[in-house]
């Protein structure tokens, strides 16, 4: 579906959103980092998340994708129809509400927009909240892996690193990517990876919007990132990453994909190469 056919753009304002807060179609979850962030006042009408649902939670890569059956329960139990459009947001600037997103493109669902800012710019606003939390009603949505181009595995890394059209944005902390940081069994970077930390998209000026795009694309592309090239994007769980997968989707950078293993599975293989 063309963003034309989108109640919202895929960066969307607080004022666009209010704008649209009683349309039937639209269906806002508030993704929190801190489950007590959506207790403390949340958009009228949105429904509550829980970031940890987004992940497999379970095997030697927790952090990697749900099930189909998995996703197709949680996106269920939120209300979720092909028709439905989504606003994501959550209370840190955009990281499980970024995982959100790619999880539904992973799904082929497009018909979504991110509140730019999340909770903070909404309150920065002065726009409306509630304390009363909003049950969905259930669906019954049936997962598929409809765009797998959107997510890229440790093996395919393997085999493009020193591709020239292909590229590493690492969006963990400066000292995580050096390897003077990190709780794993190597520490260090993927081969080629250039750092740019997640927040650093960020303004904290502006209640942490995205910060200006061409200010932003010149910066990447003085890392090496143009939006002509591939780029594969990973922090330690795909949640930072999962913000930077959203910027680089909103800069127009066209084939811009998650690696959901990230350093969690990387890091702690003794097959897969490191540099420091």
């Amino acid at each position: 579906m063309s963003s034309e056919d989108n109640l919202l753009p895929l960066i969307a304002e607080p004022d666009q959103l209010a704008a649209y807060i009683d349309e039937p179609s639209l269906l806002i979850i508030d993704v929190p980092a801190k489950a007590e962030s959506y207790d403390h006042g949340h958009v009228p009408g949105a429904v509550f998340l829980d970031h940890r649902r987004l992940l497999r939670g379970e095997g030697e890569v927790p952090n990697d994708v749900p099930s189909p059956e998995a996703l197709s329960g949680l996106f269920s139990s939120l209300g979720l129809t092909r028709d439905t459009h989504v606003v994501a947001y959550d209370d840190e600037g955009g990281g499980w509400a970024g995982r959100l997103l790619w999880t539904l493109e992973l799904l082929g669902h497009t018909r979504y927009s991110y509140l730019n800012g999340g909770i903070h710019a909404w309150r920065a606003d002065a726009l409306p909240l509630t304390t009363k939390s909003h049950t969905p009603s259930a669906s019954d949505y049936e997962a598929a892996i409809m765009h797998p181009e959107v997510a890229i595995d440790r093996h395919e890394i393997q085999e493009r690193l020193g591709d020239r059209d292909f590229a590493l944005w690492d969006a963990r902390s400066k000292a995580e990517y050096l390897g003077e940081k990190g709780s794993n069994k190597h520490l260090g970077h993927i081969p080629g990876a250039v750092n740019m930390e997640w927040t650093h998209a960020m303004d904290p000026q502006r209640a942490l919007r995205l910060r200006d795009y061409a200010e932003l694309i010149t910066e990447l592309e003085a890392l090496g990132l143009t939006p002509d090239m591939e780029v594969a994007t990973y922090c330690q769980s795909h949640h930072r990453s999962g913000f930077t997968w959203l910027v680089g989707k909103a800069l127009g950078f066209e084939k811009i994909r998650g690696y959901a293993g990230s350093w969690k599975e990387w890091g702690n293989r003794d097959d897969t190469p490191i540099e420091k």
